[in-house]
């Protein structure tokens, strides 16, 4: 299987996408299940074993909290 290109898209989403999402994503991290999403027309799998980390980036007057999943494609 050729390797993805190379990616960094953000996807701005409305209040009630963001709670939908982080519904099913707090779902899904409760009973150990994957988390599918959709970004930018590309369908992403987050596996349940993926690392979280949470970012916090101050410049001048602007702040920025990002939550993070990061994990490791496995070849086939």
């Amino acid at each position: 299987m050729p390797a993805k290109p190379e990616r960094d898209v953000t996807k701005e989403y409305n209040l009630k996408q963001t709670v939908e999402k982080l519904r099913r994503l707090a779902d899904c991290l409760e009973t150990g299940k994957p988390f599918r999403i959709q970004i930018a027309g590309e369908r992403i799998n987050v596996p349940a074993d993926a690392v979280f980390n949470i970012e916090h980036e101050r410049e001048g007057n602007n702040e920025e909290v990002e939550f993070q999943f990061k994990w490791e494609n496995k070849a086939d």
